[in-house]
């Protein structure tokens, strides 16, 4: 028996927020809904809605999850155990951020990388008192499909919001640096970040301008899982250069679809990359996380791409070019296997063992 506070959208907690509430209920769990926010669906919308209509029949002593950012954790549902499920991306938080977590009775993680942070940011919080629930992929949509080696070209595919965060300043140089006009190959982007205006119209400006523009592809923020996965369904690589993640749902979900992704070994999606499922790019040092945005160099640390990444980036997008052109690329079986690994309904397991 559970109350849940938790946004229910197309973005990264209200897709977490959405398929844990599902599976919850699913599982016959009393499960009370309380969203953030405006909802949009996600997928279906049966048990959402029955989730919210136990409302009707509020009990305040239930534990309380709320699935939130970790600078606003202040507010809660009831007054019982209060659980925050916060997804993060730094070394550090701030004073706010801080004082917010403060008010959780326990906390709980989506990685073993992400729970050594909250405990070494000596906040009042243990071994104890830190669990982990890895996300999941929704096998039902993202499924594998027989490989296609008719289509010449090598598409490779970022999906994530426009942030340097995410690497895309060095996606987009290393992309021209791996290849010329005469190489057949695209690179797909789906970044719409809803929170940054205008700065949308600059990195599309960046990339559509620059040396392989015309190879470029700028897709639209999609309505639902499904449509994410058509797109996915249609690229040979997922490519993510990120200096940190939260978890990096996209990098399951193509590994899910059994395709081939590159990725950096640091932050929370090492638990679960690694080198058998994926083309790592290693990192070496942290630096301060700054972007002018949403970083100010206040809050910790994130990898350093410097030179040696950048090359390990481009001979990886490479390899991947010249195994499709020679007809060898093969289907990602050790991505496929690891996404059975990490479900929604692992997740959820989780959750209650720790509730």
């Amino acid at each position: 028996m559970l109350n849940v506070f938790a946004p229910i959208n197309n973005l990264g907690y209200g897709v977490t927020g959405y398929n844990i509430t599902k599976n919850l209920f699913l599982r016959d769990v009393r499960t009370t809904l309380y969203p953030i926010g405006g909802i949009e669906p996600v997928g279906g919308m049966e048990e959402i809605i029955s989730a919210i209509n136990n409302q009707i029949n509020h009990i305040p002593e239930l534990p309380c999850l709320k699935i939130w950012h970790q600078n606003d954790l202040f507010s809660r549902v009831g007054n019982g155990k209060f659980l925050g499920f916060p997804i993060f991306e730094l070394t550090e938080f701030n004073n706010k951020e801080k004082y917010s977590l403060k008010h959780c009775d326990e906390i709980i993680t989506c990685s073993k990388w992400a729970k050594q942070i909250i405990i070494d940011n000596n906040i009042g919080f243990t071994d104890d008192t830190v669990h982990v629930a890895p996300l999941g992929v929704d096998r039902e949509i993202f499924v594998e499909l027989k490989y296609k080696t008719n289509r010449p070209t090598t598409i490779f595919l970022n999906s994530g919001k426009w942030e340097k965060r995410k690497g895309h300043d060095v996606l987009l140089e290393c992309f021209n640096a791996a290849f010329e006009h005469d190489d057949n190959v695209e690179l797909w982007m789906i970044p719409t970040n809803p929170f940054i205006g205008n700065l949308n119209n600059e990195w599309e400006k960046a990339y559509k301008t620059s040396k392989l523009g015309d190879k470029i592809r700028i897709i639209p923020r999609q309505e639902s899982q499904i449509d994410i996965f058509k797109i996915m369904s249609q690229a040979d690589c997922g490519v993510f250069p990120s200096r940190a993640e939260g978890w990096n749902l996209e990098l399951l979900e193509m590994m899910a679809c059994g395709k081939n992704v590159i990725a950096t070994n640091y932050s929370a999606h090492t638990e679960f990359c690694n080198d058998n499922n994926c083309r790592l790019v290693d990192i070496n040092n942290l630096e301060t996380a700054v972007d002018g945005v949403f970083f100010t160099g206040e809050g910790g640390l994130w990898a350093e791409i410097a030179n040696e990444q950048k090359e390990s980036l481009i001979h990886h997008m490479r390899s991947v070019h010249s195994e499709k052109q020679q007809g060898v690329l093969k289907e990602n079986e050790n991505g496929i296997k690891t996404s059975e690994k990490f479900s929604w309904d692992n997740c959820v397991n989780e959750i209650i063992k720790i509730i």
